[in-house]
C-alpha cells in the first residue's frame, strides 16, 4: 500500500468522507457529476449483462464490437466532427496520433504548460521539439518562423487554472502545411453553445485541428477519442502501433458513454446550472480581488505564497466542511496549490461554503 495516495470515499454525488467527516467536494473532474448519474450507472448494469465484460482482443484482430461504431458515431455527430475513432483511454490520444501522422511535419511546437500527454506524443514525433510560452501567441510566431510544416501542441483548456488556449489566433499564424494537436479533454462536453469544446468557443473551423478528448471528466466515463477527418482517421488505424495492440474499451463502458453523450444532448440545463455556478463563484472572488480567467471553465486554482498560508486556508476550508483540495500536479506550481472545480450538482449552500472560506484569505 502506498501511503502517499489519499484515499476518498464518495458518498453521493457532491460529498466525500475523509478523516471520519462528510465533507462538500470541489475536486477532481466529473463536470456534471454523471459517474453517477442514475441513467448511466444503468447503463453499465444493462451493458454488462448483455455484453460481458471486455472483448480482450485488438479491434484489428477479432474485438471490434459493432458497440464501438456506434459509440464513435455518436461521438462524431456530438462534436460535429467528420470522424470519430475511439481510443482504450484518454491519456493515450495524442500518443496515437502522433504515432500516425510523425512523417507529416517537420517541427513540434508545444506550449510550456501542456499536459504530460501532450509531452510523451511530443517524443513520439521524433521531430524537433520547440517550447513556446504559456498561451502567448506572439512568442509562437516567433518560433514558427521559417517552419512551413508544423505541428503545434496545446491543450484547449488548461486543467491547473481553467484558462483557454488562443486556438483562433494561432490558427492565423500557422502555414498552410501546419496543424493544431489539440488537447480538448478539459473542455469537451463543458465549452461552447453546444458542449463542443474549444473550437465551437473559439468559433474557428476544425479543418486544420486534431480534436481529441477523454469520456472520463465532463461524459463521467472512461475511455477517449480522436475527432478528425475520415482519411486521418484511416490512416490512425492503420499506423499507429498503440491503437493496434490496444484492447478497447470494456463494452459496459462504451455502454454507459453512449448514455451519457445522450444525457448531454438532451438536457441543455446541466451547462446552464454549471455556467451559473461558474459564474457565481468566479463573480464573488473577482469582487474579493481574486485573479480567476475569465472563461465558464468550471476550474478556480489558488496558489498559496508559502506552508503556513497553504495550512491556514486547509483549516479555513475544513471549518465549512468544504474538502482541501491541495494537490501536485504536473503543469501546476511545483510547490502544489489549492485547484476547486464547480460542477452543476453542487447546491448554492456549497458554493457559499466555499466562498466563505476563500473570502476570508
Amino acid at each position: 500500500m502506498n501511503d502517499e495516495l489519499q484515499q476518498l470515499e464518495q458518498v453521493d454525488r457532491t460529498y466525500v468522507i475523509w478523516n471520519h467527516r462528510r465533507l462538500a467536494y470541489f475536486a477532481g473532474c466529473d463536470y456534471f457529476r454523471l459517474s453517477s448519474h442514475p441513467a448511466v450507472i444503468e447503463a453499465v448494469k444493462q451493458g454488462l449483462d448483455q455484453y460481458g465484460l471486455n472483448v480482450a482482443a485488438s479491434r484489428l484482430t477479432t474485438g471490434n464490437h459493432p458497440l464501438y461504431a456506434r459509440l464513435e458515431g455518436a461521438l462524431a455527430e456530438f462534436f460535429a466532427a467528420p470522424a470519430a475513432l475511439l481510443t482504450s483511454a484518454g491519456y493515450t490520444t495524442n500518443q496515437i496520433v502522433a504515432r500516425a501522422v510523425r512523417e507529416d511535419f517537420s517541427h513540434v511546437l508545444i506550449d510550456a504548460r501542456a499536459h504530460v500527454s501532450l509531452r510523451d506524443a511530443a517524443a513520439c514525433f521524433s521531430r524537433p521539439v520547440l517550447e513556446f510560452k504559456h498561451r502567448d501567441a506572439r512568442d509562437l510566431a516567433r518560433r514558427l518562423r521559417g517552419k512551413t510544416k508544423p505541428i503545434v501542441l496545446t491543450d484547449g483548456v488548461f486543467s491547473h487554472d481553467g484558462s483557454v488556449a488562443p486556438v483562433g489566433e494561432y490558427l492565423k499564424m500557422l502555414p498552410a502545411g501546419g496543424r493544431i494537436l489539440l488537447d480538448d479533454a478539459h473542455s469537451a462536453g463543458v465549452l461552447g453553445a453546444a458542449g463542443r469544446g474549444t473550437p465551437e468557443y473559439a468559433g474557428v473551423p476544425r479543418r486544420r485541428i486534431i480534436q481529441t478528448v477523454t469520456l472520463s471528466k465532463a461524459f463521467g466515463v472512461y475511455g477517449g477519442a480522436i475527432l478528425c477527418e475520415r482519411s486521418l482517421r484511416r490512416r490512425i488505424i492503420a499506423g499507429s502501433s498503440i491503437f493496434a495492440g490496444s484492447t478497447p474499451l470494456p463494452l459496459p463502458l462504451a455502454n454507459a458513454a453512449l448514455t451519457a453523450i445522450g444525457v448531454l444532448r438532451r438536457d441543455p440545463g446541466l451547462r446552464c446550472r454549471l455556467y451559473h455556478n461558474v459564474n457565481y463563484v468566479k463573480s464573488a472572488l473577482r469582487t474579493r480581488g481574486f485573479a480567476t480567467p475569465e472563461t465558464p471553465a468550471p476550474i478556480v486554482a489558488l496558489i498559496p505564497r508559502d506552508a503556513a498560508e497553504t495550512e491556514a486556508l486547509r483549516r479555513r476550508l475544513l471549518s465549512h466542511w468544504v474538502f482541501p483540495s491541495f494537490i501536485r500536479y504536473p503543469g501546476g506550481p511545483e510547490s502544489g496549490y489549492f485547484r476547486f472545480v464547480i460542477s452543476s450538482e453542487h447546491s448554492k449552500k456549497q458554493l457559499d461554503a466555499l466562498l466563505a472560506s476563500l473570502h476570508e484569505h
